[in-house]
């Protein structure tokens, strides 16, 4: 099969772990062959770490006839901008997570990709990993029996330290606990459990603004505004009739992960899925209690349990060549989005939200799936 080519945009620390996987796992379907950012000098360095023969501008990108697919790890407020950049160019495209801030932006991404025959992806591509497919074809084998409820807790540091180079970011929409860590969690019940109608909660923040303390900080002293919800509790509602309790917060130091699946034969305790494989220390087997009170703790029966991301990509260029459907796409991440900002409305309108999209389960990854079998 012909490789697909892939031009990146967004040369920040994120892009590390792409142009790593794609360079040197999944180059077998995918071949990068162009770094863009507005910071050249930041192109220039992955592209030489990765052996990518061209660091360019964003225009020079777009305008190369051979890169087929955009990977778009560019900061949250402009996702939904250069997906349709791209999309105008004639490029499929695949971007990070959150897939845009508004309904409205997702919504125009999706049409003009659909009128122009083109695929749009979207992180995260972790339900792809060994630990959420084990979990998935557990659920479908029925081993706990029919799932009628989920609880889901993310609770983690608000980057306070400022450390990471763009830190400000998470005080702002889509750096928020719900558009960021938020899309793993609901990706992963949309996986695990099928599409959601209706949801409810509650949105808050203690503070609106954040003093930088860490001596250590090029930013020490700074005084930043803190512009979204920082503590985040919501109840969703699925069409399969289970509910979801979904707790997200970047009010404290440390991280605490858990997701626990509630079934009529069992219930299942479900690896975190920020992460491919089960990580030591944070939910690091999947185990199932059964109704008797025996609890057995089960071996993944997949792959793809190290850090993978960018297989969401390279799923995508297997799409692209064989006609089949891509698994992270477009219509799961908007259905994702359209979760998140029916939490906020219901928060602000103190009622349930209806969720109008709605995202099919993605096709589980057969067993016994290798790096260079994704075409199944």
């Amino acid at each position: 099969m012909k490789r697909v080519n892939v031009g990146l945009i967004g040369c920040g620390m994120i892009s590390g772990i792409y142009l790593k996987n794609l360079t040197q796992v999944f180059n077998h379907v995918v071949n990068v062959t162009a770094c863009a950012d507005l910071v050249t000098e930041l192109a220039k360095k992955r592209a030489e770490e990765f052996n990518v023969p061209a660091a360019c501008t964003v225009d020079e990108l777009l305008a190369d006839p051979e890169i087929e697919i955009v990977l778009n790890l560019t900061a949250p407020a402009v996702h939904a901008a250069i997906n349709l950049k791209a999309l105008q160019a004639g490029k499929h495209v695949y971007t990070e997570k959150p897939f845009a801030l508004t309904r409205e932006d997702a919504h125009e991404v999706l049409t003009l990709a659909e009128s122009k025959g083109m695929l749009v992806g979207c992180a995260p591509d972790t339900f792809l990993g060994g630990a959420l497919q084990t979990c998935r074809k557990l659920i479908d084998d029925g081993w706990i029996g029919t799932p009628y409820a989920a609880n889901a807790t993310i609770i983690m540091g608000n980057a306070g330290d400022g450390m990471h180079p763009n830190f400000h970011n998470f005080f702002k929409l889509g750096g928020d606990p719900i558009m960021d860590m938020g899309p793993y969690y609901l990706t992963a019940l949309v996986h695990l459990l099928g599409s959601v109608r209706r949801v409810t909660g509650s949105a808050q923040q203690l503070r609106q603004e954040l003093t930088i303390e860490n001596l250590k900080s090029p930013r020490y002293g700074d005084t930043v505004p803190i512009e979204a919800p920082t503590n985040v509790t919501a109840v969703l509602d699925f069409h399969s009739g289970a509910v979801a309790s979904l707790q997200a917060a970047k009010e404290s130091f440390g991280y605490k992960p858990r997701l626990e699946i509630y079934g009529t034969e069992g219930n299942m305790t479900v690896p975190d899925p920020n992460f491919f494989g089960p990580v030591p220390g944070l939910g690091s087997l999947i185990t199932i209690q059964s109704r008797g009170g025996e609890t057995k703790e089960l071996p993944l029966s997949h792959g793809f349990t190290e850090d993978s991301r960018g297989i969401g990509v390279a799923d995508m260029a297997y799409a692209i060549r064989t006609g089949r459907p891509h698994r992270a796409s477009g219509r799961l991440a908007e259905h994702v989005l359209d979760i998140s900002l029916g939490i906020f409305e219901a928060s602000t309108t103190n009622q349930h939200v209806p969720i109008h999209t709605k995202a099919d389960r993605p096709a589980p990854l057969p067993l016994g799936l290798k790096y260079n079998q994704l075409d199944s």
